[in-house]
């Protein structure tokens, strides 16, 4: 990673930026995929997904931190999840007394079509790029994806918790 840049005065405006439209393409996406027929999964849902399969199998309290709900909202996501077999606990191998949760079959899949839905959704924003337009998002998300990495062996970003989405 090129030090120079990283401890550029301009990167927190850079990544402000950066997160700013994100969540508007976030917005754009869950709005073209709003279908009223369907039973809504709401988005601590998908967060809950998304957390256990960036960071695997992980007990409860971890989970409500990660997917920043309440204790008692994840409770009460999971209990869901498991009815509609998205989730599976596991036995904690630290104490036989807790459990963890874990992606089930069907929750990385349910995760792989509403992934595949969002981004069905946003691609015609994108249809008119370049190949070299395309090239450059490809990389941005390489980089993004080697930093979040580092970010998520380290446990933790200064400041605040890890967040996975």
């Amino acid at each position: 990673m090129n030090t120079q840049i990283s401890s550029s005065p301009e990167l927190p405006a850079l990544l402000s930026d950066l997160m700013s439209v994100t969540h508007r393409l976030t917005r754009i996406a869950a709005e073209a995929t709003h279908d009223p027929t369907r039973q809504s999964v709401s988005p601590a849902t998908w967060r809950t997904l998304s957390v256990l399969s960036t960071f695997g199998p992980m007990r409860l309290g971890e989970l409500a931190k990660q997917a920043r709900v309440s204790q008692p909202a994840m409770s009460k996501i999971v209990a869901n999840l498991n009815e509609v077999e998205w989730i599976r606990r596991i036995a904690d191998v630290d104490d036989a007394r807790a459990w963890q949760i874990a992606l089930a079959p069907k929750g990385i899949r349910a995760l792989a079509d509403w992934r595949e839905r969002l981004g069905g959704a946003l691609a015609p924003l994108f249809d008119d790029l370049a190949p070299a337009d395309l090239d450059v998002i490809t990389r941005a998300l390489d980089l993004l994806h080697e930093c979040t990495e580092q970010s998520a062996t380290a446990g933790s970003v200064r400041g605040g918790s890890l967040m996975a989405a």
